[in-house]
Formats: structure tokens, C-alpha cells, sequence
């Protein structure tokens, strides 16, 4: 999958082993990793486990447009299809089938 980030600093951050543990810790570093290598190894988006560790899930509320998949608990890598327009289904909702670049906006504890 084709990943971009919102901001400059974020993906500095995501491109450096060294910069994600100073920002966010080793544990945390270790686990937003190896989310991003199967982010970054899945073909679509339907790829991506909904099931943990993973847990792919479609975000309600203000953020309903948006995924996340866990980190260390209550973190979750917050993410939004960067697709124009956005693949949806009949039904309108989003085609994770068809969601093959994704943008990274966040880490956060939403909850």
C-alpha cells in the first residue's frame, strides 16, 4: 500500500527508528513499526487484519471517514484513504477493497 503522512514532522518521524523511539518510546516505536510493515506490505486495505493485534476498524463520530488499527493501549495510528474520490461501495460506504494509498493523520488516544 502507497503510505503518505499529513505533516512533514510526522513523517520524519515514521522514517527514522531513531526519531519514533525519542518521540514516542521503545515499546510504543517497536509496535507502530510493525503496524506500518503490514500497512505498508498489504496489497488494499481489506489486507489489513481486523482481528488483533492489528484491528483494522473503520472510525465513527467526526472522524467516520477514518481507520485505525491499535498500538499500545489507548494509542491507536489513526489513517484516511488518499484517494480522489474516495472508493465506496453501493451502500456508500468505503471499498477497503479499493483503498490501496493511504494518509497517515495521527497517533492518539481518541477514547
Amino acid at each position: 500500500m502507497e503510505i503518505a503522512f499529513r505533516t512533514r514532522k510526522l513523517e520524519k518521524a515514521f522514517n527514522s527508528e531513531n526519531a519514533l523511539q525519542k518521540t514516542y518510546g521503545a515499546k510504543m516505536a517497536r509496535v507502530m513499526m510493525t503496524r506500518m510493515a503490514v500497512l505498508r506490505s498489504a496489497r488494499s486495505l481489506v489486507l489489513v487484519p481486523t482481528t488483533p493485534p492489528d484491528r483494522r476498524h473503520q472510525l465513527s463520530g467526526d472522524r467516520r471517514e477514518q481507520f485505525a488499527v491499535d498500538l499500545v493501549q489507548p494509542y491507536r495510528l489513526a489513517f484516511e484513504a488518499n484517494h480522489e474520490p474516495i472508493p465506496r461501495k453501493e451502500d456508500g460506504g468505503i471499498d477497503t477493497e479499493r483503498v490501496t494509498s493511504i494518509t497517515i493523520l495521527d497517533v492518539v488516544d481518541y477514547h
